[in-house]
């Protein structure tokens, strides 16, 4: 059995993208580095080495793709006091540096999330940037958070914050390089059949496309949707007063990805009062019935439907008695069908065309659905932030403590047309935390388990604002109050006992293990100092949270402890962080040990004797624990 050694740091993404490549050719790896020649070769002419081709980039693209790749040595620390039904429910709140907390949830969520929302700031020149220079992420956080260098006033910690204006020479560079990283690591946790959809105005529209479609690939864009969120327009417009802004919705595979139905306006749905399996929907004419739709225009439409006799069997194959029909109009034009055979026949065997006698001839329909026409305009009048965003809060909160939240609604239907109802959502630009408003009233309407991951840095509010007025000092403690102030009005208004409106709370911190840095002047003392490398300030439960973080273990399993043992996920994995312990332990182990235990942790200095932990790593060995883990 192989031991191995917790140090602290999240999931290496350089070195995974060197193993996946490793799988895939074999070939091109010589002395266990990659033969870039070699892979040329194999992708033979698909290889662009012009001097001159498309591109896009900025000041500092290099710098912010190595942040994204880089580890971190931070972890997420539990905070009970702040969250709401601790112990039950599976909804994350994380305050933290969005791209610091997306490179610690890399191992846990990877490929788990169904959708990404986020509403990032939108560099209109006064929104406030994060002053991060990549040398150190991590220390820039705790320093803006009075987390390290002792206690700052609110003007210190303040001043990691900046606005980006126009007259900055790297305004957009400024911008990018704050969004690029983050959307990268998003896309990482994706499922294969996820979505991410990234809100904003036309001040960094095209930047957005462009860092989307380099990260998601042009491809696997699904729309660019124009959401009618201020009717009235911007009152201090000198030109075009703009009365929208902007959903790109990507996909992380277009092959995988599957909308639901479209939830569709009271007006609208008297058109599709038909229902089957699938869904609503409405008859059309299977008929091309367009000029586009002539016989000449479209010749791979021009073929022979059969009929059976009582109209309830179509076939694109003569069969005894059935009767042939011909894509001719009523006045004896000869036209198309909608589609040509391969999918008309795709059609025929899901139940998706119907003949109907009608006077004197059969007339073929196909089944309109809803889900086939998603417009790319939303004018709904809910979409409205002021009603319906701003309004909603001053409501929550008796007081307008959040400046531009968006409208619930707007959230709640791209929602609705993306994930499934058993799927992980994360946010993180939570803001207001509307994403996790709009999970939980779906939960609510269909009786559905979305869970919610919200992510926030800490922005402070003004002194002069109302929310600080009413006490709420950052952003995180706004989001937090809504969902509490929300769920609870959800719950009030409903009979579903079932709907988890708790949420975990966790916080951004360096990690519980100190680093290893030798006084080479000095070793002995610097073993003696390093015998416990635990902090001092640190409890057992950040410890397990760290634990379960770098092992991929979601952060929502049920902790059980059982005497001196930590059993996480029933049983997933085994933690034991006692001092002195002897050979006895295995026993222990063995006796709550089910089939899918494969890893138990211990603190290295915890064993009483090199022997004891000797006999405790080789029992557990021949009980087929696969992993023997030391912090």
């Amino acid at each position: 059995m192989n031991e191995t050694k917790l140090n602290g740091k999240s999931k290496d993404i350089i070195q995974d993208n060197i193993s996946m490549i490793k799988e895939i050719f074999p070939e091109i790896v010589t002395e266990d580095k990659i033969d870039f020649d070699k892979l040329k070769l194999i992708l033979g002419n698909n290889i662009d080495e012009s001097p001159e081709k498309y591109n896009f980039t900025w000041p500092g693209k290099i710098q912010s793709i190595k942040e994204s790749q880089k580890t971190s040595y931070g972890t997420l620390r539990p905070c009970k006091e702040e969250s709401k039904n601790w112990d039950s429910t599976e909804n994350l709140y994380i305050e933290g540096d969005n791209l610091e907390v997306l490179k610690l949830l890399q191992k846990s969520y990877n490929n788990k999330i169904s959708a990404i929302y986020i509403d990032p700031p939108y560099n209109t020149g006064n929104d406030l940037i994060y002053q991060n220079d990549y040398s150190d992420n991590l220390r820039n956080y705790l320093e803006f958070t009075g987390q390290i260098d002792g206690e700052r006033e609110r003007e210190s910690i303040g001043s990691k914050l900046s606005t980006n204006t126009e007259t900055n020479g790297r305004f957009h560079s400024n911008w990018i390089n704050m969004i690029y990283p983050t959307i990268k690591l998003g896309r990482n946790l994706l499922s294969s059949d996820g979505c991410m959809v990234v809100t904003i105005d036309h001040y960094e529209l095209n930047n957005l496309i462009d860092i989307c479609d380099e990260i998601f690939g042009e491809y696997n864009r699904l729309g660019i949707v124009s959401v009618v969120n201020n009717p009235m327009g911007r009152q201090n417009a000198k030109f075009f007063s703009a009365t929208n802004e902007f959903m790109l919705v990507y996909a992380k595979n277009i092959d995988k990805i599957h909308f639901n139905e479209v939830v569709l306006s009271e007006e609208k749905s008297k058109e599709f009062k038909f229902t089957d399996e699938k869904g609503s929907y409405s008859w059309r004419p299977f008929l091309h019935d367009h000029k586009k739709g002539l016989r000449e225009n479209k010749p791979n439409n021009w073929y022979p439907l059969y009929v059976s006799p009582d109209l309830d069997e179509l076939s694109l194959k003569n069969k005894d008695g059935f009767i042939k029909i011909m894509p001719v109009s009523k006045k004896g034009v000869e036209r198309s069908w909608m589609s040509i055979k391969e999918t008309t026949q795709e059609r025929i065997d899901n139940n998706e065309l119907i003949a109907k006698k009608e006077q004197n001839n059969i007339v073929v329909y196909r089944k309109f659905r809803a889900q086939e026409r998603i417009f790319t305009v939303w004018d709904d009048k809910k979409y409205n932030a002021n009603h319906n965003g701003s309004r909603l809060i001053q409501i929550l909160f008796n007081n307008k403590v959040f400046d531009f939240p968006k409208s619930i609604y707007a959230v709640e239907d791209i929602l609705k047309l993306i994930v499934k109802k058993d799927s992980i959502i994360l946010d993180f630009f939570s803001g207001s935390a509307t994403t996790a408003h709009a999970t939980m009233k779906l939960n609510n309407i269909d009786g559905g388990s979305r869970r919610f991951i919200m992510v926030q840095l800490p922005f402070l509010t003004e002194k002069s604002s109302e929310a600080y007025k009413a006490g709420y000092k950052n952003i995180c403690e706004i989001g937090k109050e809504r969902i509490r102030r929300a769920g609870d009005k959800i719950l009030e208004e409903s009979d579903n006992k079932d709907l988890d409106i708790g949420f975990k709370v966790f916080k951004l911190d360096s990690s519980n293990l100190e680093k290893w840095d030798p006084d080479y002047n000095n070793l002995e003392q610097t073993l003696l100092t390093n015998k416990e490398n635990i902090k001092e300030d640190r409890t057992e439960l950040d410890l397990i949270y760290e634990i379960m973080l770098k092992y991929g273990i979601d952060l929502t399993l049920p902790i059980e402890k059982i005497n001196n043992i930590y059993s996480i996920g029933y049983g997933a994995l085994l933690i034991c962080l006692e001092d002195n312990i002897t050979k006895e332990i295995a026993e222990e182990i063995m006796k709550i040990k089910s089939d899918n235990i494969t890893r138990v942790v211990f603190k290295d200095s915890g064993f009483k004797s090199d022997a004891d932990k000797t006999n405790i790593k080789e029992t557990l060995r021949i009980n087929n624990i696969d992993e023997f883990i030391t912090i």
